[in-house]
């Protein structure tokens, strides 16, 4: 008995934490697709969506490193049928996240979906539509040009940029406002969720700023893209990094105190000209000590020098420990707290390992009101594949 209403008691607070996340009660489909649908689809999990990934059916492998709170139903969509069953699950859900280019799939669906349409440009010209690779999208937003070293080639930001920031973000944001408008409407929309498009408008500060004669010099030289020496990344004599911030003159004027420089001894602080001598300057003195002897030496100052952390130290610093900035899965496995942080309905991502492909397509199938003898014809004609993981009991 006891066991029992101890089962009980976490089923219900379970059910109580679902219930008051933000997203709660929202329903999601999500067509199995690259990076930036992935998140988006994680994204609204991580606060409280009900997240029912499509899968291909007879296939075991999924790219999809960001499956967190997901259920998978394995289905096949070259089929007539298979088309069929995922009508039927949208006319039953709030929101479809899908990866295809404009116009690949039918949007017959109905009033009230948003329809989430994350892809690289959207309605452009046809050979971009076609042929635009994941490393152009910043690069066609314009902003690869600002990024990186002077006299070098522009660097790549990874994929944070455009994949993650400008599609799964902005695209997140769209189907929370799509929601939100439809309480006073009752209709859904389409989010034409471009890449380029989202990776552009994230630019925007460097965009509206060009007057202000921050970006006036070649890339690598200005202020905020490593040409100033209070504001760059310095080797440590233990071969780690610390990063500098310090612009305002406060902050400035700390940074060399805990460098122990005589500003006396230096040109001025906007002196352009100085800056590559003076970043030399700051080099040799960073060399001196080791990332932790600087951590010692800056720690609770306001010079904004802090470490440059690895992902095998990250969730161990103190800033991010006392935040609970970073959480493990059951698995072990460390990842990033949902951000933003909500007072009252934060979210409450799952610990849970990602789902297999096809492992909850009975039942997703069943709740939608499917019959055990239309699943199993289903199954039989190859238009659903199931996948039963044994018990690890």
């Amino acid at each position: 008995m006891n066991r029992l209403h101890a089962i009980l008691c976490r089923k219900l607070s379970h059910w109580h934490t679902w219930a008051a996340m933000a997203l709660a009660g929202v329903r999601v489909l999500e067509l199995a697709g690259l990076a930036p649908v992935p998140f988006c689809g994680m994204i609204l999990a991580d606060f409280g969506a009900k997240v029912i990934r499509v899968d291909k059916a007879n296939t075991t492998f999924s790219s999809d490193a960001m499956a967190r709170g997901k259920r998978s139903i394995a289905l096949n969509l070259k089929t007539p049928q298979g088309i069929g069953v995922l009508k039927t699950l949208c006319k039953q859900s709030d929101v479809l996240i899908e990866p295809f280019r404009h116009g690949k799939l039918l949007r017959r669906y109905t009033q009230g979906v948003i329809h989430g349409d994350s892809s690289a440009v959207q309605e452009g010209r046809a050979e971009n539509s076609q042929n635009v690779g994941k490393e152009s999208y910043t690069e066609i937003a314009g902003l690869l040009s600002r990024l990186g070293k002077k006299h070098e080639n522009p660097t790549f930001p990874m994929n944070m940029l455009a994949d993650f920031a400008g599609g799964s973000y902005t695209c997140a944001l769209g189907i929370v406002m799509s929601l939100f408008e439809r309480t006073r409407s009752g209709r859904g929309q389409v989010i034409d969720s471009s890449m380029v498009e989202g990776a552009a408008y994230l630019g925007s500060f460097v965009w509206k700023s060009q007057k202000l004669g921050l970006w006036s010099r070649p890339r690598g030289e200005n202020m905020l893209d490593g040409g100033a020496p209070f504001y760059n990344t310095y080797v440590t004599t233990d071969g780690k990094y610390m990063a500098v911030g310090a612009i305002e003159p406060q902050f400035y004027k700390e940074l060399l105190k805990g460098l122990d420089l005589d500003p006396s001894d230096l040109p001025d602080q906007m002196s352009f000209s100085d800056w590559p001598e003076m970043k030399k300057q700051f080099a040799v003195k960073f060399l001196e000590k080791t990332q932790d002897q600087w951590c010692q030496i800056f720690d609770g100052t306001d010079a904004c020098v802090t470490p440059v952390l690895s992902f095998d130290n990250v969730a161990i610093h103190q800033h991010n420990k006392e935040r609970g900035s970073f959480f493990s899965n059951d698995d072990g496995d460390v990842s990033p707290r949902p951000a933003p942080l909500l007072s009252r309905t934060p979210a409450e991502p799952s610990s849970s390992r990602d789902p297999f492909i096809g492992e909850h397509t009975h039942e997703v199938l069943a709740e939608h009101g499917f019959s055990a003898k239309q699943i199993s014809d289903l199954k039989s004609s190859k238009v659903i594949s199931c996948h039963n993981p044994k018990s690890q009991l």
